[in-house]
């Protein structure tokens, strides 16, 4: 019998039986995020997940969120580290869903390579599934795409989506906002997945490797900067159930920095002074900055700065909501508080991301004096 002919989708660079493989690696990580709701298992065409969960409720609003992890996956590739970047795209999907008051009810994920490297691609779903179990998220599908030619072999980026569903007349959202209302932070882990564009020009600029030695950041700076982001819509979710009421709009805290995102869940007229002296930014950032020679203000609009997550709570409940927050390990403590009568002179950020919502500024100085 003749050979059988070369595969000419092999002779293209894509392998098929390579993601075959990476596809049985995840199966065991990607399971374990179904509850009874997920119907059909790892493998068919799309992802089902049983709605009639959504019943008992009077008018279930869907929630849905899409986004990416960003140029952090630069420094997974540069390191070969890729555990912890799964982390990072929940927290940026599933975790602007809560923004709203919505509980996570399954997600998707897609991952674009060079090449499939099934032991990579595994390692990155392993770290998906595990922050979707983390946050009570249902894993449901997924894609990985060979692009050879498009991507290096090494070069891969991954992206999401999730839904999740809030009842209509518990909805989160600046139409909630009081005058009065006390703004809460919520600590961040890092730089989580924002920024990293900036970050990787001063790394490269001051000559710096990833496997170097960060002496001020307690391991080497790839493992510095991959810290993964911080899961916040578990310990939220239990801080409205814990404060019904208490919690009128919350903010994730990402691109465009403090006040951009702050201003779009306040309601139109309102503004807030949020005080540097409440905390000092964490030490990678003041690390970062003075390598590039740069203030630390100057960054606010690119980083979180050590602020995660915003909470804008009614006044009698600050303190309540700081201690429900720090007793999931996750340090809290008020920023600011709203206004809605005439406004400081001076410039304020508002119209963020196209919102017409309140304005915001940052004012004082940090704890430590970083300027």
């Amino acid at each position: 019998m003749a050979d059988s002919p070369t595969n000419p989708y092999a002779q293209a660079g894509v392998d098929t039986a390579a993601g075959d493989l990476a596809v049985e690696l995840m199966k065991a990580s990607v399971r374990a995020t179904h509850g009874p709701e997920v119907l059909g298992g790892v493998g068919g065409f799309a992802g089902m997940f049983d709605a009639s969960a959504l019943l008992g409720y009077r008018r279930p609003l869907l929630a849905s969120s899409t986004d990416g992890v960003g140029t952090k996956v630069a420094i997974a590739q540069a390191i070969d580290k890729h555990d912890t970047i799964g982390q990072d795209l929940v927290g940026m999907v599933v975790d602007d869903i809560v923004v709203v008051g919505a509980k996570p009810l399954f997600m998707t994920d897609y991952i674009a390579c060079g090449k499939v490297v099934p032991e990579r691609i595994a390692d990155i779903v392993r770290g998906i599934a595990e922050a979707c179990s983390a946050t009570g998220t249902a894993l449901v599908g997924g894609e990985t795409a060979e692009h050879p030619g498009l991507l290096g072999p090494r070069d891969y980026d991954v992206a999401g989506a999730a839904t999740g569903v809030v009842e209509a007349d518990a909805m989160l959202g600046a139409h909630l906002v009081q005058d009065g209302d006390a703004v809460i932070a919520l600590g961040s882990s890092g730089l989580h997945s924002n920024g990293y564009s900036l970050v990787r020009h001063i790394v490269a600029n001051a000559g710096i490797g990833y496997g170097d030695n960060a002496a001020d950041l307690g391991g080497t700076w790839g493992e510095a900067l991959l810290e993964p982001t911080r899961l916040y819509t578990t310990p939220l979710l239990t801080l409205l159930e814990t404060l019904p009421g208490a919690v009128h709009s919350l903010s994730h805290v990402t691109g465009g920095g403090i006040a951009a995102n702050l201003a779009r869940v306040l309601p139109r007229g309102s503004w807030a002074e949020v005080d540097r002296s409440t905390w000092t930014p964490s030490p990678v950032f003041q690390v970062l900055a003075d390598i590039a020679g740069t203030p630390i203000v100057d960054t606010e609009g690119t980083w979180n700065l050590g602020i995660g997550f915003l909470a804008v709570v009614a006044a009698d409940k600050a303190e309540a909501a700081i201690a429900a927050i720090g007793a999931q390990g996750i340090a809290a403590w008020q920023v600011a508080t709203v206004h809605t009568g005439a406004r400081p002179e001076g410039g304020f950020e508002e119209g963020a991301k196209g919102v017409d919502g309140g304005a915001v500024r940052l004012v004082g100085a940090y704890a430590d004096g970083a300027k």
